[in-house]
């Protein structure tokens, strides 16, 4: 990890193809995000990169934006069938922001160990003064959460590999 990337990681006890499958989904997104910033999706599932979907996002549980309901865009920028998947936001804020979420999958006895990152590192040079201030948006422990919804949407009622 760096000052502006996190990386958390879980050893879930599903293969990888199940976990793309919800990684790829726009309601997949919806189903595991921990943030409580997601309210619904439309679109179709990832399958390249540069494919995209809508979801609809509201600031409230995060108490530092009153923005209401609005929409972003989720633009695929790393897709590696059952291995990788990364995406930028394309939202109210143009030029975009440019922070990146992902997911790195590792086969594992058992199942899958999933690497959940966000990394702000790169983003537009507009936003540099904001980030210090308010990056990251998602925390370590939001990542960390998402990461047991995941395990438990896929893996109802399993052990954590590894526990």
């Amino acid at each position: 990890m760096s000052e502006q990337r996190i990386e958390v990681e879980r050893a879930i006890a599903a293969e990888p193809a199940a976990i793309f499958e919800i990684l790829r989904s726009p309601e997949g997104h919806v189903q595991i995000d921990a943030s409580g910033m997601l309210m619904s999706s439309t679109g179709d599932a990832a399958s390249a990169v540069g494919d995209s979907f809508v979801v609809q996002m509201d600031r409230d549980a995060l108490r530092d934006f009153d923005l209401g309901l609005y929409d972003v865009t989720v633009v695929i920028s790393v897709f590696e069938q059952d291995r990788e998947i990364a995406w930028t936001i394309d939202g109210q804020m143009q030029p975009p922001i440019g922070h990146v979420y992902g997911y790195r999958l590792e086969p594992v006895e058992g199942g899958t160990n999933v690497t959940s990152y966000y990394d702000w590192s790169d983003i537009h040079e507009n936003y540099r003064e904001l980030a210090a201030e308010h990056f990251p948006i998602i925390s370590e422990t939001n990542l960390r959460a998402t990461l047991g919804i995941l395990a438990r949407t896929v893996a109802p009622g399993t052990a954590r590999l590894g526990a």
